[in-house]
C-alpha cells in the first residue's frame, strides 16, 4: 500500500471508532435517563402526596380593646397643629 493508503485507511477506522464511542455513549445515556423516569414514576406511586391541613378559621375575641383609639384632646391638638401649619405656609 502506499502512504496515501494507509491515511485512508487510518482516517476510515477512526471514522468507525468516533462513530462507535458516539453510539455506544448515546446508547448509556438513553439507558440511563429511561431507567430514571421509571424509578421516579415508581417512587411517585409509592410515596403518598403531602395534604395541607385546612385552615382553621381564627377566632374572634369577644373583647374589643379601643387603646389604639385617639383620645378627642390628641385629636385636637393635631388639628389645631396642622391648622396652623397650613396657615403660616400659605402667605
Amino acid at each position: 500500500m502506499t502512504k496515501k493508503g494507509r491515511e485512508m485507511d487510518t482516517i476510515g477506522s477512526q471514522l468507525f471508532d468516533a462513530a462507535t464511542l458516539m453510539i455506544t455513549g448515546m446508547s448509556v445515556v438513553f439507558i440511563f435517563l429511561t431507567i430514571l423516569v421509571y424509578l421516579v414514576r415508581l417512587m411517585s406511586k409509592l410515596v403518598p402526596e403531602e395534604v395541607p391541613e385546612p385552615i382553621s378559621a381564627p377566632k374572634q375575641n369577644k373583647k374589643v380593646q379601643s387603646s389604639s383609639a385617639v383620645s378627642p384632646q390628641v385629636a385636637a391638638a393635631i388639628s389645631a397643629a396642622v391648622h396652623q401649619y397650613r396657615t403660616s405656609t400659605a402667605k
